[in-house]
């Protein structure tokens, strides 16, 4: 097939999904790159409630782009990751924050406002029962038809892949936390 003969779509779903590392440091490298392109952007985040590099980063970008970046931090922390979880959050405080975060996405991806829309860490969210299971499946069908959408985080269900267009597993060959070695300051976060 030649060149020629592909096309193009108006938009697409990506998915950066795995047990390896760089799903949400992706979805920043396609944030950067969308609004690189002159698009309008919302970055959505499900789970991390602490400051981290990738958050400092879209608030000292945020004044350059305006109100062509919607950013959003919505998450209560980690759930039930054992000596990792956000012990001082309840369940439903996590449930709150990960419902009213979906809200704001689905209202980001349905609205025909912008170009992407990045829900990060949303798989989590749909995986540890904070938001309900069909939720990916609404935000997908359910987006404006010109808005490209990523969704990232572990355990994306198999049966969902046929919606999507473009879909990473990260796979871990080797982390130091095995090991027993905390994150690291602008590598992990």
């Amino acid at each position: 097939m030649a060149f020629e003969d592909y096309k193009t779509k108006e938009s697409v779903i990506v998915v950066y999904t795995g047990e390896g590392k760089g799903k949400t440091s992706a979805s920043v490298g396609l944030l950067a790159r969308s609004l690189g392109n002159g698009w309008k952007a919302a970055y959505i985040q499900f789970i991390k409630h602490w400051n981290v590099g990738e958050h400092d980063f879209i608030h000292m970008i945020a004044p350059v782009f305006g109100d062509k970046l919607l950013f959003y931090k919505g998450g209560k922390g980690f759930y039930n990751a054992g000596d990792l979880s956000a012990k001082d959050v309840s369940e439903a405080e996590h449930k709150k924050a990960a419902a009213d975060t979906f809200d704001v996405a689905m209202k980001a991806a349905a609205s025909g406002e912008y170009d992407i829309v990045i829900c990060d860490e949303i798989n989590n969210a749909v995986h540890h029962g904070l938001i309900p299971k069909d939720s990916l499946e609404k935000i997908i069908k359910g987006r404006a038809a010109k808005t490209s959408l990523c969704l990232t985080g572990r355990d994306f269900p198999d049966k969902l892949l046929p919606m999507v267009d473009i879909a990473t597993n990260m796979t871990k060959l080797r982390h130091h936390f095995d090991d027993k070695y905390l994150a690291n300051k602008g590598i992990d976060f």
